[in-house]
């Protein structure tokens, strides 16, 4: 995700997704979220009270109508009107009234004290903070969405999701938010252009020292990425941290374990990523995402580090004959996970807590993970939903070079959650990666300015913590 792109996700996105959480408040700081003003409690509604079975297991009643806003970035939003054909034909006398932005937090978070929308894609830059959002009781659990049957295949909703997707929208030992992006993260090079010069894809990083002279000698940057949204060069950051040092070290991070990150391993997996820099094997320039992806496809740059929502998001301006292919992070010859794939599902949805008809909320999520809702959803982005076998019948080079990735790699697919526990500490998280990815820290800098700024966040008895044990 999301990350969800602007988004990303991605995912918007980023969601992904909500792997790149917007850092800041949801309130002002003498009032909660939820503390509305006198007089400003919304009218309750007759939703809900219908028979309950197995196509309406929440009850949705009839003559309802239901509110549903989409994060309009990188996956675009046709895919959700197709769930919204999808959602009436099962339920054709429930209104459903959609809308789609890229300003969630701006429009949506006014409203959640008072009468919010029921379903929001809460995505992109301008995203609600995921903690502040559960602290606050701002959103609602949604644990029974995952026991309730899935809309049209065999088992649960809970039993149609790709791994992961459960735990990445846990917290506190409750499910909140809903995932329904599944991206896959890595080094995007245009195969054509490798095929026509005799270049070898380089799995490592020594490989790719030694082809960025040949790439330079053609008149191209080896490497480009998003120096804007400081989580685009974070997401790369933290994977090889994973591959160089392992799962524990990150699970320590994400746990604030003291000096995890000094830990053996962080500085090495940091020390290519300022090489990198430092030989200016780096396109010049401040591009945001878009830019340096249109860079990228006009051949100013033989590499791109983003997820798989690249080819929805730049299907307008792809030149012909132009092979986008994913392949995985670059790895040390000694790593402790160098298979170890960036894989996650994002694009999250939330169910406000004051939402007036929760239930047909849950029940278009029910149709958005559905078979039928999946698959039209990786027809339309060429990426992959959260749901089981979405992308099996779209024949697509680059959602199959993201399928090889994933049937290739190790046994454990990379996750970080700290950027979803800690607001400041996912701001801090970005700023630092750009400021690495500028020139302007050394990879031993990275790691001491972030073992501050984690240091800080452990000692203030104010910021509720959290854990991740896998």
């Amino acid at each position: 995700m999301s990350v969800t792109p602007e988004n990303l996700g991605d995912l918007s996105r980023r969601t992904l997704l909500q792997r790149a959480a917007a850092a800041g408040l949801l309130a002002a700081p003498a009032m909660g979220l939820l503390s509305a003003c006198a007089g400003s409690e919304p009218e309750k509604k007759d939703t809900g009270g219908a028979a309950k079975s197995k196509d309406n297991p929440f009850g949705v009643k009839d003559g309802s109508a239901v509110k549903v806003v989409i994060f309009n970035g990188g996956l675009g939003d046709q895919w959700a009107k197709e769930d919204k054909v999808i959602f009436s034909a099962k339920h054709p006398n429930v209104t459903v009234n959609m809308s789609s932005t890229q300003k969630i937090k701006t429009e949506e978070q006014p409203k959640m004290a008072t009468q919010p929308s029921d379903l929001v894609m809460n995505s992109g830059a301008d995203m609600m903070d995921r903690s502040t959002l559960i602290n606050e009781g701002a959103i609602e659990p949604l644990d029974d969405l995952l026991t309730a049957p899935a809309w049209d295949s065999e088992g649960t909703v809970a039993d149609s999701l790709l791994p992961g997707t459960v735990g990445d929208g846990t917290q506190n030992g409750k499910f909140y938010v809903v995932n329904v992006a599944y991206t896959v993260w890595g080094n995007w090079y245009n195969a054509a252009l490798f095929k026509k010069e005799g270049w070898q894809p380089p799995t490592t990083w020594d490989e790719f020292f030694a082809l960025a002279p040949k790439i330079k000698a053609k008149g191209m940057a080896p490497y480009v990425h998003d120096a804007v949204h400081g989580y685009y060069p974070r997401w790369a950051l933290m994977a090889s941290i994973w591959k160089t040092a392992g799962k524990q070290v990150v699970v320590d991070i994400d746990n604030l374990k003291e000096n995890a990150w000094k830990a053996d391993g962080v500085l090495k997996a940091l020390e290519p990523w300022e090489k990198l820099v430092k030989d200016k094997l780096l396109l010049p320039g401040k591009l945001d995402h878009t830019q340096s992806q249109q860079a990228w496809l006009d051949g100013k740059a033989a590499f791109i580090q983003v997820g798989t929502w690249l080819k929805n998001e730049m299907s307008a301006t792809i030149p012909p004959g132009f092979e986008l292919t994913l392949s995985d992070y670059w790895h040390n010859a000694d790593d402790k996970a160098p298979k170890d794939v960036f894989a996650a599902s994002g694009e999250g949805f939330v169910v406000p807590s004051k939402a007036p008809n929760k239930e047909a909320a849950k029940e278009f999520l029910r149709a958005i993970l559905s078979k039928a809702g999946s698959a039209k959803f990786a027809e339309l982005t060429k990426s992959l939903a959260s749901t089981k076998g979405s992308g099996d019948n779209v024949q697509d080079s680059a959602l199959a070079s993201a399928n090889s990735l994933m049937k290739n790699g190790g046994s454990e697919l990379i996750s970080v959650k700290f950027q979803d526990f800690y607001a400041d500490l996912d701001k801090e998280s970005q700023n630092l990666s750009e400021e690495l990815m500028a020139g302007r820290l050394t990879a031993q800098q990275f790691v001491d300015k972030m073992q501050a700024a984690a240091d800080k966040v452990a000692k203030d008895s104010s910021i509720k913590k959290q854990t991740r044990t896998a």
